[in-house]
């Protein structure tokens, strides 16, 4: 997962580097949402099997009861990602730390992206 969090951080760099001079800041933050759940669905795949999801679930910060719950839920992979528990145990920060992702985000939401006040028109 390491490996891919870099590729996909380098990818990002370069795609805001070269589409970041235009005047149209309207799909980067909805682009950044789907990432984001991406990532999460990803993890949420990699843990395979319920045992592993209730375990890592209860890592992160999860109640007993809510991780049994969307630990042995046959919801797809995609669905979950989007739940508020996986959203909470897959937050911004990498996964049982206190640290960014590493991914490249030019701010901290979408008010604060470059550009956000200016509207293309």
């Amino acid at each position: 997962m390491d490996y891919r969090m870099h590729k996909l951080g380098q990818y990002l760099r370069g795609w805001l580097g070269y589409y970041g001079i235009s005047q149209y800041y309207e799909p980067i933050p909805e682009l950044d949402n789907w990432i984001r759940r991406r990532i999460r669905m990803c993890y949420w795949k990699q843990w395979r099997w319920p045992r592993t999801k209730i375990r890592h679930l209860l890592d992160l910060g999860v109640s007993l009861k809510t991780a049994i719950q969307h630990g042995v839920s046959s919801k797809s992979y995609w669905r979950m990602a989007r739940t508020p528990a996986v959203q909470q145990a897959l937050s911004n920060a990498e996964p049982g730390h206190k640290q960014s992702s590493g991914l490249f985000v030019p701010g901290e939401g979408p008010g604060h992206w470059p550009g956000a006040a200016c509207k293309a028109g």
